[in-house]
């Protein structure tokens, strides 16, 4: 991993579940003064400890090295929830419908952000029979391309993936979509909000 656990981390996940500094030692098999010295920086936990530490917290590995507990809320779908992550390592796109962990190729990564949309990352779409039509007037060299193209309804996602020397273009099945997303591997995710009642914006919001 790109980051390892802290003190902070793991005294703040034992607080939040109402342990001791001895009852947690007890669980993994270690002393209580192991524990003192990891949660005051004057060592840290040997990585095999990290799996039955997550299991003593009750979190996964991978929140134990983010720090944080993870407990989705999101009982129900909520298309306004949905998070995308990129891999900077394998291009690998994740698609979440709610608050979570991600890693990928040993990196936990950050959600994306959507970016303000600007003249060279504006979406264009057409209506082709029963398909919709989108493209983006973009480079598509090694180093700054249109990762993807992405089309959000209420019954999930379609993910487009695009490669370098390519075109910005793809084609999705007509649905009910509420949004579409195009990241760019230089500036970042950009979208493009769509009408209620159909599949394209209306002539105000491609003004917007």
């Amino acid at each position: 991993m790109d980051n390892y656990v802290t003190g902070a981390a793991i005294k703040s996940l034992r607080e939040a579940k109402g342990l001791t500094q001895e009852v947690l030692a007890e669980r993994i098999h270690v002393s209580a003064k192991a524990v003192s010295k990891w949660e005051t920086g004057k060592g840290f936990p040997d990585i095999s400890l990290l799996e039955p530490l997550a299991k003593a917290l009750d979190i996964s590995v991978i929140e134990l090295l983010s720090g944080e507990d993870i407990r989705n809320r999101n009982r129900a779908f909520n298309i306004l929830k949905s998070v995308l992550y990129v891999c900077p390592a394998c291009g690998n796109v994740i698609y979440a419908t709610g608050e979570a962990v991600i890693s990928c190729c040993g990196i936990v990564l950050p959600p994306l952000m959507l970016e303000p949309m600007d003249e060279n990352h504006r979406v264009h779409t057409e209506n082709i029979e029963d398909e919709i039509y989108v493209s983006m007037n973009h480079p598509m060299t090694k180093d700054h391309f249109i990762s993807f193209f992405a089309a959000v309804s209420d019954q999930g996602i379609q993910i487009v993936k695009l490669y370098p020397e390519g075109n910005a273009e793809a084609r999705f099945k007509r649905s009910r979509f509420s949004s579409l997303y195009a990241y760019c591997k230089r500036h970042g995710l950009f979208s493009l909000r769509l009408s209620r009642t159909g599949n394209l914006p209306s002539a105000a919001e491609k003004k917007e």
